[in-house]
């Protein structure tokens, strides 16, 4: 299978309906969707159909039994993970194709000891709230990265 434009990680995803939005994002601009396991739930429900309507069964997916495996696949690859507590804003991200880009869950992003050990970048957020929604943030990254990564697209 050829290399996706970027690869787009839910580490631990916890909101059915987001995971799906996700997905029908992916199959749109032809990234390849990962889940880190344990899941919040099972990827079979019909909320997740749902929120990614009937593109869901072509959703280019793959699932990581756990952190471990995630991070063995990842094995030196580029891959830049998004945190609130990121050092620098999403916008620096020298792009290329094959950016592995791993949000964390909803409710607490990324575990504080995989951003000390990767880092991470931010989406400014200047307004009184935590966080963007988790489908949200995935698009506003992704998009980034096309317009950079596929500026003909935007043309």
């Amino acid at each position: 299978m050829p290399e996706p434009v970027v690869h787009v990680v839910l580490y631990e995803p916890e909101i059915p309906q987001n995971t799906g939005n996700v997905g029908r994002l992916c199959l749109g601009v032809g990234a390849r969707l990962h889940l880190v396991r344990p899941l919040g739930f099972d990827i079979d429900e019909k909320a997740v159909r749902r929120a990614g309507l009937d593109y869901w069964r072509d959703v280019d997916l793959v699932v990581h039994d756990d952190a471990a495996a995630f991070w063995r696949w990842v094995d030196g690859r580029r891959a830049c993970l998004f945190s609130a507590a990121g050092a620098a804003p999403y916008t620096d991200i020298p792009w290329e194709d094959g950016t592995i880009l791993v949000f964390g869950r909803e409710s607490v992003g990324l575990p504080r000891d995989v951003v000390a050990a990767h880092g991470a970048w931010r989406i400014p957020a200047p307004g009184p709230i935590r966080s963007l929604n988790l489908g949200n943030a995935v698009s506003v990254v992704v998009y980034e990265g096309l317009k950079a990564l596929r500026p003909q697209w935007f043309a």
